[in-house]
């Protein structure tokens, strides 16, 4: 917002005398009637101050252009356009924009307000006034636009583990610039962004290198935008679908009690999940064949009446698409009285700490008992031993 004072009215008067005696004599006497109707509507004051207001407004809403006069002495106030078009002289629309409407006419103040503000609107906006000398000042209306697109590219929809991936995000025709973010989940990432500009509006794309793991899988990549003519968070997002080979873990189902004897039997359960299910889960033997006896079902290894010889290393196999993994389990069997005797000495141990523990209570007891007894006959001890004087 800038004030300025116009040239005085005997400076414009002698200006326009100027241009009449250079006119044609059929426009001449019409130039000089308008100086005279101009020069009656300029009256003289002292001391008048005009001034008013910047004005931000975002596309598509209303802006309120304001000229306000202090110390009015009823002077004509004006409002132009950007193109020094009367929008308002006084109370009177010359304009035909039927979307300048009038607020507020007084002596010390126009108000004008602007509905459905475009990019086009943008500018400055005079206000005159019309003393001697007449006074201007200027309001610029800033439009703000936000972006009309948001969109999210990835390069691929499905990404295996370990592979690093190129993902953009564009925020199309916005004013200002936007600044774009990134998060992926909560965890925010740096991207490298690129401004294009094209009839005052900004296109921005932001790149985002993203080396991606197994946990990232179903994880939302977040393409956040920051604008002021947006509040709260606009932002649209991909998620991730990660392929990974099989993680597997095997399970022993019987016996219970994790010791294997002669004569018993073995259980162990395959689990293998990956991206995608792996469909081919196998059981070897490492280094050796797989015992006669023993019964395959899917990912169940079943061994019936172990002995010695079934000693050794079970490996279960699991694969997809993506590679292959593998657990192993080392099966040791025991005499068939290993357990028993286990369970023995355990309970001799049992049976003689019980036995320690009560004896060395009792003493404990004792030694109490027997403190509180001499406590308590310590006198009568005494008199007992003195000597008898004659």
């Amino acid at each position: 917002m800038a004030s300025a004072v116009l040239p005085s009215g005997s400076q414009c008067a002698a200006a326009a005398a100027v241009a009449a005696a250079a006119a044609p004599p059929g426009l001449r006497l019409r130039l000089l009637l308008l100086l005279l109707s101009a020069a009656a509507l300029i009256p003289t004051g002292d001391g008048q101050n005009l001034f008013t207001k910047d004005v931000t407004v975002i596309e598509g809403e209303v802006a309120t252009i304001s000229c306000q006069v202090n110390k009015s002495d009823d002077s004509v106030i004006q409002l132009l356009n950007p193109n020094r078009q009367t929008i308002y002289f006084r109370d009177f629309r010359p304009l035909k924009d039927s979307r300048f409407q009038l607020l507020n006419f007084s002596s010390s103040e126009l108000k004008v307000s602007l509905t459905n503000v475009s990019i086009s609107d943008e500018g400055r906006y005079f206000c005159q006034l019309y003393t001697d000398p007449p006074q201007e000042s200027y309001t610029t209306i800033t439009v703000l636009v936000p972006p009309r697109n948001l969109m999210i590219d990835i390069q691929k929809d499905t990404v295996v583990e370990g592979e690093e991936i190129e993902v953009n995000c564009t925020a199309m025709a916005s004013k200002p610039a936007t600044t774009i973010r990134w998060f992926k989940g909560n965890k925010e990432l740096k991207g490298k962004s690129e401004v294009e500009e094209w009839s005052d509006m900004y296109t921005v794309t932001s790149q985002l290198m993203l080396k991606v793991h197994k946990e990232d899988d179903g994880v939302p990549v977040i393409c956040q935008v920051e604008h002021p003519a947006v509040t709260g968070n606009l932002q649209t997002q991909r998620y991730l679908e990660v392929q990974y080979k099989p993680q597997v873990h095997i399970q022993m189902t019987y016996p219970l009690q994790g010791l294997t004897r002669e004569g018993d039997a073995l259980e162990l359960t395959c689990e293998a999940i990956g991206k995608p299910q792996p469909v081919m889960v196998t059981w070897v033997r490492v280094d050796d064949e797989m015992p006669q006896h023993a019964v395959l079902s899917g990912p169940n290894l079943f061994i019936n009446n172990l002995n010695k010889t079934d000693n050794g290393t079970y490996r279960c196999e699991a694969s997809n698409i993506v590679g292959k993994a593998h657990s192993d389990y080392m099966l040791y069997v025991y005499d068939s009285r290993a357990g028993e005797e286990g369970a023995i000495r355990a309970v001799d141990h049992a049976v003689i700490g019980g036995v320690v523990a009560v004896v060395v209570f009792a003493m404990l007891c004792l030694l109490i008992i027997l403190g509180r007894y001499f406590a308590r006959h310590k006198g009568l001890f005494s008199l007992t031993s003195s000597p008898r004087i004659k």
